[in-house]
């Protein structure tokens, strides 16, 4: 069993935030996937999907961003789903907008969400980086993080959580390479040169 965790924080006032990409890659994944309707549950909401042949546990976490590991680590404890079968899904700064990459372990680089989810369980999970371009001074970030896409920006966005939901099972059969090639190419194929 996986569990995929979008990042991101709850409420309206939030939903088109750059901070929360990983949010609108799950619900992606999950339409795409006729996921069972999400409902309160681990400090978050929760549905479950078929993932190619795996069973995934959906998780959005309601802690906010910066409590993100308290959620990701009740869900992981019920369902007893061990470090290397969480797949987390969040914001990257250091990637140009609509680039991904895929990591296992690593750093927070900053992100309060994964140091979160490292404090409580440990950080060799892995993650897919999706870029949103950083806006080129350090103390801009906050701001930026929280600001939402531009109208002219919501394309690629939706484009590229589009291209994840349709190849996330090669990232649930561990094909990360394929994966990530195959959703640059579906973006390169949309028009947006990655």
């Amino acid at each position: 069993m996986l569990l995929l965790v979008g990042l991101g924080n709850p409420g309206k006032a939030y939903a088109g935030n750059r901070h929360n990409i990983g949010f609108m890659a799950l619900d992606a994944i999950a339409r795409a996937a006729n996921a069972a309707p999400f409902r309160k549950k681990f400090q978050g909401e929760t549905s479950e999907a078929r993932v190619g042949p795996d069973r995934a546990i959906l998780l959005k976490p309601e802690t906010y961003m910066n409590e993100s590991g308290r959620s990701v680590a009740e869900a992981a404890r019920f369902h007893k789903i061990a470090l290397g079968d969480i797949v987390v899904l969040h914001d990257e700064l250091d990637l140009a907008p609509g680039k991904l990459r895929v990591k296992l372990g690593g750093g927070h680089a900053g992100h309060n969400g994964l140091r979160s989810i490292a404090a409580h369980l440990g950080a060799d999970f892995k993650r897919v980086r999706l870029g949103i371009g950083h806006p080129g001074d350090k103390k801009l970030v906050h701001a930026y993080v929280l600001s939402d896409f531009a109208k002219a920006e919501r394309p690629w966005v939706e484009t590229l959580c589009d291209c994840v939901a349709q190849n996330i099972d090669l990232l649930a059969s561990g094909d990360d390479s394929l994966f990530q090639t195959r959703a640059h190419l579906a973006m390169a194929a949309a028009g947006f040169a990655t």
